[in-house]
């Protein structure tokens, strides 16, 4: 009998099925993954509702783009020995030639947008096949559960590196998402001298609390620290969290921009970076620095992402599962897919 492969597609907006076909096949310099759990986050969410640029994605469409799996099958160039390794990998496809890649920037890289569980198909599925240059292998103990939030935490790292945080500073955490609270876990590493998360959400900022925060805040309670932070990394992307952000920088403190915004978004008052001599950076994905720093924080033990997993369905039950990304009950976390 022929072996099949169970994937989740994504006809166009609000239209899925479930349907089975045959393996696929690794071609020259490629890997198929067998997965063993794929994140849901709020851009899978854009896709399925149809919310998505459509710049920015191609239907019909297996989503999946935070993912883990174990290698089952290498193509002709790779190392076999990479079979039964547990593995993570990076979902841009930079073409690895173009300038902003050569400097290492993949994340920005200029050959055109082209990324699994967008462009290529994703992990809503049994199987995956991704080219192996983009594998981080894991440990042979890795828990995968956990793992499939490294998509994620790569993203996190990149805000981090580009914070450049410092022992003793004061910093905040704008956000008590997946995003917020892998952050916290990254800055908390550095031994900060204060380490605030702010979320209107009480019990999500609270939740920031047993990853290494030094205090929780709500919006209007983080109006009496305007000023206070050397840094400060967003990762809401809500209207008016980047303008938030600024405002709670001291003079000549820095900034990150790790949410994504919709169109409409309260703009930065250039007055205020000017005389306050702000350093702001904005991240866009994860460069191959970046998954490098978190699979490793993940390796070491400094990055736990598993209390963050609230939710885990079969494939089969998709439709209720992405119905709880977004809707906005503060007791949803990470949702997962295990095929």
């Amino acid at each position: 009998m022929t072996p099949l492969s169970r994937s989740l597609t994504v006809e166009g907006p609000g239209v899925h099925r479930l349907g089975r076909g045959p393996l696929p096949e690794p071609g020259p310099g490629e890997v198929r993954v067998r997965v063993a759990a794929a994140g849901i986050c709020m851009s899978d969410r854009e896709v399925y509702d149809g919310h998505r640029d459509p710049a920015f994605v191609r239907y019909p469409l297996v989503p999946g783009h935070e993912w883990s799996g174990t290698v089952d099958a290498v193509g002709q160039g790779v190392d076999p020995a990479l079979l039964g390794r547990r593995t993570v990998a990076e979902g841009f496809r930079a073409c690895g030639r173009c300038a902003r890649c050569r400097e290492g920037e993949t994340s920005l890289c200029t050959a055109g947008y082209d990324e699994t569980g967008f462009t290529r198909p994703g992990a809503f599925a049994d199987h995956v096949v991704v080219p192996a240059r983009l594998l981080h292998p894991l440990a042979d103990d890795a828990d995968l559960r956990a793992a499939a939030l490294l998509e994620p935490a790569a993203v996190t790292a990149a805000a981090v590196r580009a914070g450049a945080p410092e022992p003793g500073e004061r910093v905040a955490v704008l956000g008590a998402g997946t995003l917020g609270l892998l952050a916290v876990q990254l800055l908390a590493a550095y031994s900060p001298a204060e380490l605030a998360v702010i979320d209107p959400r009480r019990r999500r900022a609270a939740a920031g609390l047993g990853f290494g925060a030094s205090e929780a805040r709500g919006p209007g309670e983080a109006e009496e620290v305007r000023g206070r932070y050397d840094l400060v990394v967003e990762t809401a992307g809500a209207p008016t969290t980047a303008a938030d952000a600024c405002l709670l920088a001291r003079r000549g403190g820095r900034v990150v921009l790790t949410g994504m915004f919709a169109p409409g978004a309260a703009g930065i008052d250039p007055v205020h970076l000017s005389l306050n001599r702000l350093t702001v950076r904005g991240v866009f994905g994860a460069s191959s620095a970046a998954w490098t720093y978190a699979v490793r924080a993940f390796t070491a033990g400094v990055l736990d992402p598993a209390p963050l997993i609230t939710h885990e369905f079969p494939l089969e039950r998709f439709a209720e599962a992405v119905a709880l990304v977004g809707a906005g009950d503060p007791e949803t976390g990470k949702v997962l897919l295990r095929p």
